[in-house]
């Protein structure tokens, strides 16, 4: 009891903090359904924790997955954001070739590297070459082709 009461103290996750609150309730003699009410669980949630803290001891109610890892440790994430503040534009592609030269990283979707763009502060928005409203030809076409339908221009 006196671990579990210190794993509580500890300030572990908040799902790891739930568990051991649980079992800790179980031990003090309140029943499923009390537990339920004040904790928020089913009641399989109690009995599953309350399975794993007998067979496990404190180590049982921890989570055990933890994130996989990074392709960059921190410093090489910082050098890239880095490089890709000496200009202003950069094209995906050259990112790209950058990252999988210098740190052999090939990410498996661009999200991945939208992310450093981000990071840098640049924007990987496709932008168009030039401004449309700037040809008053472009903005004639886009304009001149709506008409109103069954009305006439002059009213009698």
């Amino acid at each position: 009891m006196e671990e579990l009461t210190e794993f509580i103290q500890s300030n572990p996750d908040p799902r790891e903090l739930k568990r051991a609150l649980a079992i800790q309730m179980v031990m003090q003699g309140y029943t499923y359904f009390e537990i339920r009410d004040v904790l928020q669980v089913s009641v399989g949630f109690i009995s599953k924790w309350k399975q794993m803290f007998q067979e496990q001891g404190v180590a049982g109610l921890s989570l055990k997955y933890r994130g996989s890892t990074g392709y960059f440790d921190g410093g090489q994430l910082q050098t890239v954001v880095d490089w890709l503040k000496q200009k202003n534009y950069w094209p995906l592609s050259e990112l790209q070739q950058h990252v999988e030269d210098t740190y052999e990283v090939v990410f498996a979707s661009n999200q991945s590297y939208y992310e450093l763009f981000k990071a840098a502060g640049i924007s990987w928005k496709k932008t168009q070459k030039r401004n449309p409203r700037k040809d008053p030809e472009l903005v004639e076409k886009k304009t001149g082709d709506y008409h109103l339908v069954g009305v006439s221009p002059t009213r009698d």
